[in-house]
This record gives C-alpha cells, sequence and structure tokens, in this order.
C-alpha cells in the first residue's frame, strides 16, 4: 500500500569487513540490489564493502496520524485511558488486543521485553540525499522530509529518557566520519526513545480466566526497532486471530450429552 507518507530513497550500507552474506536473503525484495563498486567504497575510507538498493522510507510523524484517520474512518473509537490491569477492561470489551509494548511487564507479566535506549539526533542537513548505513546497524544518516536524522545507540536496560551529551557527541562524530558535510549541520536537537525489545514478537492469544469470567486477550508486542518494519503484516496477523476469538465468543458451547 502506497502512501503519501512513504517515499522511496537510496541506502547505502556499508561494511568494515566483508560480510559473510554479501548477498542478503532480503535482497531481491528492494529495488535494484548490488554491490557497491571501488570508486563508490573510495569516499569511505574505512570501510571495505558496500551495498546499494532503493527501498522505502516511512515518516512517522504524519504516517501516525493517517493510521489514526483510518481507523476513524472505518467507525472505530479512540480512548486514552491509564489501565494497571487488563481485567479492568472487561465487561466493556469482549476482546482486548494489547499492544503496549514496555508496558506488558506489569499488564502482562512478561519478564522478558526489556528497552533498549535509543538516542538520536535530529539535524538541519537539506543537501543530503542518501541513508547511509554502517554495517552493524549502530551509525546511520536518515534524510527525512523536514530533518536528517543521525544515530545512534542502542542501551540495552536503559531506562533513561534524558539526552546524553557524550551520546550525541559521539553519535555526531561517527556520522561525520561517514559524511564529513554533516560538520554543517545545523539545528541540532536530541531525541530519546525505549525500543520494546524480546527474545521473540509475541503475537499469540491468551484466554484469561478469573471468577468464572474469561477474558481473550491478543498479544502483539515487542517489535523492537523493526517496528516499522514489520508491522503491517504482524497487524494482519493479529486481526486474524481477533477474528478467531470473535467466531469463539459467537459459537454457543456444546451442551453435555450426559
Amino acid at each position: 500500500m502506497w502512501q503519501p507518507e512513504c517515499s522511496s530513497l537510496t541506502l547505502i550500507q556499508i561494511f568494515q569487513s566483508t560480510p559473510t552474506e554479501e548477498v542478503p536473503f532480503w535482497a531481491d525484495v528492494v529495488l535494484g540490489f548490488r554491490k557497491m563498486t571501488e570508486a563508490e567504497l573510495k569516499k569511505f575510507p574505512q570501510h571495505v564493502f558496500g551495498q546499494a538498493f532503493t527501498t522505502l522510507k516511512c515518516e512517522c510523524p504524519a504516517y501516525l496520524p493517517w493510521l489514526e484517520k483510518r481507523i476513524k474512518g472505518s467507525g472505530g473509537w479512540i480512548l486514552t485511558r491509564r489501565i494497571e490491569d487488563l481485567w479492568e477492561l472487561h465487561p466493556s470489551f469482549d476482546v482486548v488486543v494489547n499492544c503496549s509494548g514496555l508496558g506488558s511487564r506489569q499488564l502482562a507479566g512478561d519478564s522478558k521485553i526489556f528497552p533498549v535506549r535509543g538516542q538520536v539526533l535530529q539535524v538541519q542537513a537539506p543537501w543530503v540525499e542518501h541513508f547511509i548505513r554502517d554495517g552493524s546497524g549502530l551509525t546511520y544518516i536518515y534524510p527525512g522530509t523536514s530533518h536528517v536524522t543521525l544515530g545512534g545507540t542502542r542501551q540495552k536496560g536503559d531506562w533513561n529518557l534524558s539526552p546524553d551529551a557524550e551520546n550525541s557527541r559521539e553519535i555526531l562524530s561517527r556520522c561525520c566520519a561517514l559524511e564529513p558535510s554533516l560538520h554543517r549541520a545545523y539545528n541540532i536537537r536530541e531525541k530519546v526513545g525505549l525500543r520494546p525489545y524480546r527474545p521473540g514478537l509475541r503475537l499469540q492469544t491468551e484466554l484469561l480466566a478469573r471468577d468464572g469470567r474469561r477474558l481473550p486477550v491478543v498479544h502483539h508486542y515487542g517489535h523492537g526497532s523493526g517496528g516499522i518494519s514489520v508491522h503491517w503484516g504482524t497487524a494482519l496477523e493479529a486481526a486474524r486471530l481477533v477474528s478467531e476469538c470473535v467466531h469463539a465468543l459467537r459459537t454457543p458451547a456444546p451442551k453435555s450429552k450426559l
């Protein structure tokens, strides 16, 4: 599904050592995948191998309101409410989809989910046109509609939402090493977020029971840093699980023949 909030851009991915898999499994999913030439790699003297291809970028500040509008246009409601137990939603709702991310530590009793702190810089550098990413995934330069995002950090178990000055200096230094023109970047802003990581995405149905009551819950969380990449597919699967729950609720329980 192509939306104005999504557009294409060229991604350059560079490595300091040749990866074991020079042609990754997803090479036929993106457009125009190819290995970078020696001439292209001269721009990155600390790197020996590179890949280039065309992919999609999604501008979340525009995309999320579009999704909200889509929900409302289909007759959905959006309610803001703080809860501390999923049972607080019963009996107002027949089926609950738990997309609470890190909140699932409390709401679902899931100790496997934990934060991975990410700090980035948002800068003005309108001359930057290509997405440049170090093979480790830790350093990246992501041009957007209104700013360029420079990243980043990957700090497991860190709940700190305050910007760290040393992190910012390291990020800017690493990104300038890949794209020296970023020394001229201006209007630098710091942003911090917590990625909801888990050893594996939780996408499953759980039937809660208490005092003779039942509450079907579809768990849908733990996407980590890959939420935007896979969200549409996992949402379709979550919707399928919800349909199964609704069907089960509408199907009368079999009567005993005894």
